[in-house]
């Protein structure tokens, strides 16, 4: 019963975070290692589990997007399928260094503060006029999600904030950065099961459950909060609480050690 708490816990941070522009691998890392937790629930087939939770958020919220975009629209189809390529080419060279060396508390403090400054830097200088993207906004905004495989960036952070650099309303460098994301996610979760399989995980498929489900229904809601608050707000109110959470690691880090 306890690791299905842990596992509701872990997969309600995923949700939320995963969308928000505060970093869903730093909590996932830093929670485990607060408090102690390891087995199933720090471990690859977790981090499957997650991602496919958030996977179903995506398509529950934009389903209808697809469809057209696959039917109707081929030159979106044509922008995502090459801001794909620059996450999926890092993802496959570097994705065993990432995982081994980069999940360390003190380059998450790094990422949390500097893209932070990034965020708000794209509120000042951005123009915020545009609602669509063009090829070469397809390939900067793709090369931001690539830096986003480093712990403690926020896929959706560095997306939409090279969205604003690009001139893009937030809303819609929001949207652009959602509908981006899926084909990179859905990636993820492909590859991680697949070295799953290679390596012979078991798998306790309760946790799964759980977890899946858990992320599925906080990100759906995180999604749509997302959406509806940058209509009408900057970035801010993101930047400042990811320089909280760089500072509580950063004492965390020194006290422990």
């Amino acid at each position: 019963m306890e690791e299905i708490i842990k596992a509701v816990i872990l997969g309600v941070i995923q949700g939320i975070t995963e969308f928000l522009p505060v970093s869903s691998t730093a909590h996932l890392v830093i929670t485990p290692w607060i408090f102690g937790w390891k087995g199933e629930l720090n471990s690859l087939s977790f981090d499957i589990a997650v991602h496919v939770g958030t996977l179903i958020s995506l398509l529950f919220c934009f389903w209808k997007d697809w469809i057209d975009i696959f039917f109707r629209d081929r030159k979106m189809l044509f922008y995502l399928i090459v801001g794909t390529i620059p996450a999926g080419l890092v993802g496959v060279a570097f994705h065993d260094l990432i995982e081994s060396s980069l999940r360390n508390p003190l380059i998450i403090v790094f990422t949390l503060v500097a893209v932070g400054f990034l965020m708000l830097y794209a509120e000042k200088a951005g123009k915020r006029k545009r609602d669509s993207v063009t090829l070469s906004d397809a390939l900067f905004i793709g090369g931001a999600q690539a830096i986003a495989l480093i712990p403690g960036v926020s896929r959706s952070g560095i997306t939409i904030t090279a969205g604003l650099f690009r001139g893009l309303k937030r809303d819609y460098a929001a949207k652009f950065s959602f509908l981006l994301s899926t084909p990179a996610i859905a990636g993820a979760a492909f590859l991680d099961f697949h070295k799953s399989l290679k390596m012979g995980y078991s798998h306790d498929y309760s946790i799964f459950i759980v977890a899946v489900s858990s992320a599925a229904i906080t990100g759906i809601l995180a999604i749509k909060f997302l959406l509806g608050f940058l209509k009408k707000y900057p970035l801010n109110l993101f930047v400042y609480y990811r320089w909280l959470l760089a500072g509580v690691i950063f004492l965390l880090y020194f006290l422990r050690s």
